[in-house]
């Protein structure tokens, strides 16, 4: 397995340009976000008021903090607390749509996909193409390019 720096190092081969950048800095976690609001449109349970945790959105979380917590444990830390945010914020909306999943759905699939049509534009203005059209866990490893940056900011080591 490869380290976190090398995983980062290698995404970031891929987003060089300020625009992309930015692009990225505002999509990835929409992408995130959307993620977890179609996941936690899915309940686990027939009941709607149990639908708040019991939903495919928080065990699709807790796997990716394990595999976080694999390749570092400080950007783990920052996974929880943005993990609960998107629990909380799916709740938040999931609540404003009179408990309806599929409206929920829709909601989060329209942030999904505004999302990855802007990301492509910038992998477009880059000249080069999405780190994980070769490696599937560079999926992953996008939040935590991000998250390097606040934990350097913060200067906590990962």
């Amino acid at each position: 397995m490869r380290s976190i720096q090398q995983l980062l190092d290698i995404y970031g081969e891929s987003h060089q340009n300020s625009t992309n950048k930015l692009i990225h800095w505002v999509c990835v976690p929409a992408i995130f976000f959307s993620l977890v609001g179609l996941l936690f449109s899915i309940p686990l349970t027939s009941s709607v008021e149990k639908t708040m945790w019991l939903n495919l959105g928080t065990p699709a979380l807790i796997a990716a903090l394990v595999y976080y917590f694999l390749l570092s444990k400080p950007m783990t830390i920052g996974f929880v607390l943005w993990g609960l945010f998107c629990l909380w914020g799916n709740g938040v909306i999931f609540r404003l749509v009179d408990f309806s999943n599929s409206t929920l759905a829709l909601v989060s699939f329209g942030i999904f996909a505004v999302a990855w049509v802007f990301q492509f534009v910038g992998h477009k203005i880059e000249g080069r193409k999405p780190s994980f059209l070769e490696d599937l866990q560079f999926l992953l490893i996008g939040p935590a390019w991000l998250m390097s940056f606040i934990l350097k900011k913060l200067k906590v080591k990962y």
